[in-house]
């Protein structure tokens, strides 16, 4: 709105000065003539020769009606012509004209009578295009009525950003009346929005001449002040046929259904993909602690910024658990993980710490009756039924934990335990979408968990009879200083057979054995219990170690078809040799003060139950200060590495004879043996030692 076009407050003089152009006129090219009493032209304007088609030379002093009408029409122009003369009265419509070039053309008329200075009487017509004014008028209606009836919000604004002109949907939008707004800006009228970024963009189209389509904002207004919204709105600069800036049209659409729509969407294709990850990622071995971490990995940014999984020790200890109303329940923490540095993962439990939560806490109340428990808006007097102990509820507190909720894991039938979750930097309350999705992941996680703790009870079954039917020997027997380690498979993998064995002998004679049950889990420890009776024995009869192999073989036959490698050798401590069968089995390492350690060359031979097949026995000389290293191939196999690649180093790490037997055990089991090797390994390491 330019200076006079703005409303002038009363009792104030209107501002002075000179106004542009408008290009209207121009658009609808009115032409002007002046016609004397008798009807002669006087005035010729230029749009007038535009529209007639005659030059004003041609046309001054003619009579208006031979040169500007049919014939037929003649009669009628002259008595309209005179009503306006006499009577004063002007004359308003669309007539036919005729163009220089014969062609007809429909004009709007506005027919006025003029009287100069001396009493002269003058007739004016004004005139243009029908076509022209009758289009301009659809434009103007087509505006009007789109404006006024529009379903959005729609305002025009001067270059000084007031508004000039509102509809009534953005009245409404607005909440406030249409003419309310003229005048004002929008940052007078909408604090709720970020005015310098409207006003930035009103500007910046005004400045360049480009508009601005579908830019997103939010805000309140007070149609709504407390519900932020998000709307659309584009701006468009407005300029007149004559290329000034007249303002900015803006035109708004409320998107905030839409907006909240796709909201929904994302957050349902988020949480999707979430529980796709988590059937991916949580049991991936049937290591209980890492399931549960894998548990807490995946809930943790998505759904919580702390998240805990604890189980019933009960539970852990294979048994059910029941709680009644006054019964504190006795947890203990598989894993904690958090999204960013917080105060919070100290008031945690630390994993593998059990701590005891009185009947009132949320957690006991969650696992007691197998229901979720939800905090929205966790307030301070909440912060003690969460936390385990008065300090941890302060550190909570300090952390911002504000909303809570408790999923109980369930598995066929049994609460196993509970997965914790806390918001702290999420600035959003747990909501009912939110629970449904933790309890999905612990429903998942639940089965997995329970596989984990069902394998992980039958695997220290299974490796307590393992241990069990290892021996206990001395560390020096029958001229022999002795050394043993038995090493179970990693954490996920199953209990193995391998077994190692120290059998005094008669005349100080000592048996030396170092077996491996092909199999694992509790078949394998029972027949490696079985081996290992037959040949303590067998070994009491003083047998050959040929003769010794192959009663195990056909005892082994019996077994179920299982199968077993196993080295068998006698230490003779007066004749300073070792007779040794091998059935299967990797050579043992001799290693000598001066030489390098070398694998013994012994003939192979079929492993135990493969039955029929004949063993030898390979006599080997050992003097005072000699060791013979017996081992099982979990100790050198591995998936990435050739086997002579593993022995290699096996011999490397056995070039010191003065190292302690001991010592030596522990720096095989260290360098060789890797946390997550899938077989155990049974070692034994034998020096001989000086006549006494």
């Amino acid at each position: 709105m330019s200076a006079a076009e703005r409303p002038v407050p009363e009792g104030q003089e209107p501002e002075r000065g000179p106004v542009g152009p408008s290009g209207l006129l121009d658009v609808l090219g009115v032409a002007s003539v002046v016609l004397d009493v008798e009807g002669r032209i006087v005035l010729w304007s230029p749009q007038a020769e535009d529209l007639f088609g005659y030059p004003a030379r041609e046309a001054l002093g003619q009579y208006a009606a031979r040169i500007m009408v049919h014939e037929q029409h003649l009669d009628l122009v002259v008595k309209l012509f005179a009503d306006v003369m006499e009577t004063g009265q002007g004359w308003a419509g669309a007539f036919p004209i005729r163009r220089k070039d014969g062609s007809t053309r429909l004009v709007e008329f506005r027919n006025m009578r003029l009287l100069d200075d001396e009493g002269d009487v003058y007739a004016l017509g004004l005139c243009a295009d029908q076509t022209t004014v009758r289009r301009l008028e659809r434009d103007v209606a087509l505006s009007t009525r789109t404006i006024a009836q529009a379903p959005v919000g729609l305002a025009v604004l001067d270059t000084e950003l007031r508004y000039v002109s509102v509809n009534d949907a953005l009245a409404e939008l607005n909440g406030i009346p249409a003419e309310d707004h003229i005048g004002h800006t929008p940052r007078e009228l909408l604090p709720g929005i970020d005015a310098d970024a409207i006003e930035a963009a009103l500007r910046d189209v005004l400045r360049t001449g480009d508009p601005l389509i579908n830019q997103r904002i939010v805000g309140r207004t007070p149609a709504d002040p407390d519900r932020e919204h998000f709307w659309n709105i584009s701006l468009y600069r407005l300029d007149d046929t004559a290329g000034s800036v007249l303002g900015v049209a803006g035109m708004a659409v409320d998107i905030t259904e839409q907006h909240q729509a796709a909201v929904e969407a994302e957050t349902a294709r988020r949480r999707l993909a979430l529980i796709a990850d988590a059937s991916a990622r949580i049991g991936t071995t049937l290591d209980l602690d890492r399931t549960a971490h894998e548990l807490a990995d995946v809930a943790v940014p998505e759904l919580a910024d702390v998240a805990a999984v604890d189980l019933l020790e009960a539970v852990m200890e294979g048994r059910r658990s029941s709680l009644g109303p006054t019964e504190s329940a006795v947890i203990r923490a598989l894993a904690v993980q958090t999204g960013h540095a917080t105060e919070a993962l100290d008031a945690a439990d630390p994993p593998g710490q059990v701590a005891r939560y009185g009947p009132d806490r949320l957690v006991t109340e969650c696992v007691r009756t197998a229901a979720p428990v939800m905090v929205a808006r966790v307030e301070e007097s909440d912060l003690p039924r969460i936390a385990r102990s008065p300090e941890a509820a302060v550190q909570l507190g300090r952390a911002g934990v504000h909303s809570y909720l408790a999923v109980p894991l369930i598995a066929r039938g049994e609460v196993l335990g509970a997965l914790d979750l806390k918001r702290t930097r999420n600035p959003l309350p747990f909501s009912e979408d939110d629970l449904l999705l933790a309890r999905e992941l612990a429903a998942r996680a639940a089965v997995q968990i329970d596989n984990a703790r069902w394998y992980k009870n039958a695997r220290d079954t299974a490796l307590t009879l393992q241990r069990s039917l290892l021996p206990s020997h001395p560390p020096v027997t029958g001229g022999l200083e002795v050394a043993s380690r038995y090493q179970p498979a990693g954490a996920s993998a199953e209990v193995g057979g391998d077994w190692f064995d120290v059998i005094p002998l008669e005349d100080g004679k000592t048996a030396l054995v170092v077996g491996d049950v092909m199999g694992s889990g509790i078949d394998a420890a029972t027949t490696m219990g079985r081996l290992r009776t037959a040949t303590h024995t067998l070994a009491s009869l003083d047998l050959e170690p040929t003769l010794l192999l192959e009663h195990l073989d056909k005892i082994t036959e019996g077994l179920d078809h299982s199968i077993a490698t196993c080295v068998y050798a006698v230490h003779d401590p007066r004749l300073r040799q070792c007779r040794i069968a091998n059935a299967g089995h990797l050579p043992p390492v001799r290693v000598r003060p001066g030489h390098a350690p070398e694998l013994l060359e012994l003939p192979t031979g079929a492993p135990l139950g493969v039955g029929g097949v004949a063993f030898s026995t390979t006599t080997v000389d050992l003097e005072p200060g000699d060791r013979l290293v017996f081992y099982t191939d979990g100790l050198v196999e591995t998936r990435q590495h050739p086997l002579d690649e593993r022995l290699d180093a096996l011999l490397e790490l056995l070039d010191d004879p003065d190292r302690p037997l001991e010592e030596c055990c522990d720096l095989l089991l260290r360098t060789l043996h890797q946390p997550d090797n899938s077989d155990d390994v049974a070692l034994l390491i034998a020096r001989v030692l000086p006549p006494s």
